[in-house]
C-alpha cells in the first residue's frame, strides 16, 4: 500500500547552488497554493457577508458564535460544567467537546486583547493556514507541486469549506492530522506520534490520526523484521504516544462521570450520537427519500456519497497505508454514526487525502485542457461560496 520512493530521504547529491534554486522554486510554488486558498476563502467570506447584510446579520458573529462555537467559547472562557437538560434521555454536556481548541482559544484571550469570538477565529484561520501548508507539503511529496496545488486548492472549495473561516475544530484537527501523516511518510516517527496525541484532543474523531500512526507503525514493524533489521525506539515511542491525548479525555470525562470506560460515550449518547453501524443514518435517508426537506439533507446525502467513491478511488490508486486507514475510520465514523445527520459533511472535512484523486484528475486535466479545469475550478467556487453563505446564513440546521 505505501510508495517507497516516499519513505527515502531527499536526495543531497545536488550542488549547492542548484539546491538553492530548487528551494526557492518549492517555496514560490507553496506560496502560489496559499494565495490561492487565501483567495478561495476570502471570496467565500464576502459572499456570506454579503448574505448576511442583506439578512440584516452579523457576517462576523455568524461565523464566531454558531451552534458548537458558542459551546467552545463558554469551555474557553468558564471551563467545563454546562449542561442543559430537555428531557430524560436528551441531555447536552460541554464534556462532549474535547479540550485542545478552547484551551487554544482561552490562550489567545489572555495573551492580548481579543475576545472570545475574535479569538475562536484567529485560532481556526491560523490552524486552516497551517493545514494548507501541510497539504502542500504531503501532496508534493507524493505526487508533485502541481497535485499539491490543486490539493490545497479544492480543500478550500469544498462544498463545507466556509466551516474553514469560523470558530470550529475541523481546521485544528486537520493541521494536526496531516502534519502527523507526514511525519508518518517521512519516517519521523516522535513527531507523528507527538501531533497525533494533539489531534486526539481536538476532535472525538481525532483518533483516526492514532489508527493511522498505529497502522504504518505496525506495517513498518512487520517489513523490517521480515527483512532481519531491528525496530527503532523511536518507532514504538511514537506509536505509543499516538493514542494518548484522545485516550486520556475519554477516561477523564469517564472518571468525571464515575464511569471510567463508558461515561463519555453516556454523555455522546444523551447527545444523541451514538455508533450503531449507519442504522440511524439509513433511517435518516429513507425519510429523506419519502419526505420533503429542504436543500442540506439531499447534499449531504450527495456529498457522503461523493467521499465513499472518492475512497474507493483513494485504495485503488493504491495510497500510502496511513492516508487510507486515515481517510477510512474518518468515514466509519461518519456514516457509522447516528444523529445529526446534516453534520456528517463537516464531520468530513479533514478527510483531505480522499481529494488526492481529484486533484491528479484536475492536474491532468489543466495540462491537457486549461480551459476545461479553469471551468470546473469556477463551478466548485461558485458551488462552495452560495452553499455556504446558505449553510450559515439562511438554513436553520445545525453546522
Amino acid at each position: 500500500m505505501t510508495h517507497a520512493s516516499i519513505l527515502l530521504p531527499p536526495s543531497r547529491s545536488q550542488r549547492p547552488g542548484a539546491a538553492g534554486r530548487a528551494r526557492l522554486s518549492v517555496a514560490g510554488d507553496a506560496a502560489r497554493a496559499l494565495g490561492l486558498f487565501t483567495v478561495a476563502r476570502l471570496l467565500g467570506v464576502l459572499v456570506l457577508a454579503a448574505a448576511a447584510w442583506a439578512t440584516d446579520q452579523r457576517p462576523l458573529t455568524l461565523l464566531g458564535r454558531s451552534w458548537d462555537s458558542l459551546w467552545y467559547l463558554g469551555i474557553a472562557a468558564h471551563g467545563y460544567g454546562v449542561s442543559e437538560v430537555f428531557g430524560p434521555d436528551v441531555v447536552h454536556s460541554d464534556l462532549a467537546f474535547f479540550p485542545l481548541y478552547p484551551a487554544l482559544v482561552r490562550l489567545v484571550t489572555e495573551a492580548g486583547p481579543l475576545s472570545g469570538g475574535a479569538a475562536g477565529l484567529l485560532v481556526s484561520w491560523l490552524a486552516a493556514y497551517l493545514a494548507a501548508c501541510g497539504l502542500f507539503a504531503l501532496g508534493a511529496r507524493l505526487y508533485g507541486r502541481a497535485v499539491a496545488t490543486a490539493l490545497v486548492l479544492l480543500w478550500g472549495l469544498l462544498p463545507h469549506s466556509i466551516v474553514l473561516s469560523m470558530a470550529y475544530t475541523e481546521p485544528v484537527l486537520t493541521a494536526f492530522a496531516v502534519w502527523s501523516l507526514y511525519a508518518v511518510l517521512a519516517g519521523r516517527w516522535l513527531w507523528a506520534g507527538a501531533l497525533a496525541a494533539l489531534a486526539g484532543l481536538s476532535r472525538p474523531n481525532g483518533f483516526a490520526v492514532a489508527a493511522a500512526v498505529l497502522a504504518a507503525a505496525a506495517w513498518e514493524c512487520w517489513t523490517v523484521r521480515r527483512a532481519g533489521g531491528k525496530v527503532t525506539h523511536r518507532l514504538w515511542t511514537g506509536a505509543a504516544l499516538a493514542p494518548v491525548g484522545w485516550a486520556a479525555y475519554v477516561l477523564w470525562v469517564g472518571r468525571r462521570e464515575g464511569d471510567l470506560p463508558g461515561g463519555y460515550f453516556e454523555v455522546q449518547r444523551l447527545w444523541g450520537s451514538r455508533f450503531d453501524l449507519g442504522r440511524g443514518s439509513l433511517r435518516f435517508v429513507r425519510h429523506l427519500l419519502l419526505g420533503d426537506e429542504q436543500l442540506v439533507f439531499p447534499m449531504t446525502m450527495v456529498i457522503v456519497a461523493a467521499a465513499l467513491v472518492l475512497f474507493a478511488l483513494l485504495v485503488a490508486d493504491r495510497a500510502p497505508l496511513p492516508l487510507v486507514v486515515y481517510s477510512g475510520v474518518l468515514l466509519l465514523v461518519a456514516l457509522g454514526g447516528s444523529g445529526f445527520f446534516e453534520c456528517k459533511p463537516r464531520f468530513l472535512l479533514p478527510a483531505f487525502p480522499l481529494l488526492l484523486p481529484l486533484a491528479r484528475a484536475l492536474t491532468r486535466t489543466a495540462r491537457a485542457r486549461p480551459w476545461h479545469a479553469t471551468v470546473v475550478v469556477c463551478a466548485l467556487a461558485g458551488l462552495s461560496f452560495c452553499y455556504g453563505a446558505y449553510l450559515v446564513v439562511v438554513a436553520r440546521t445545525p453546522l
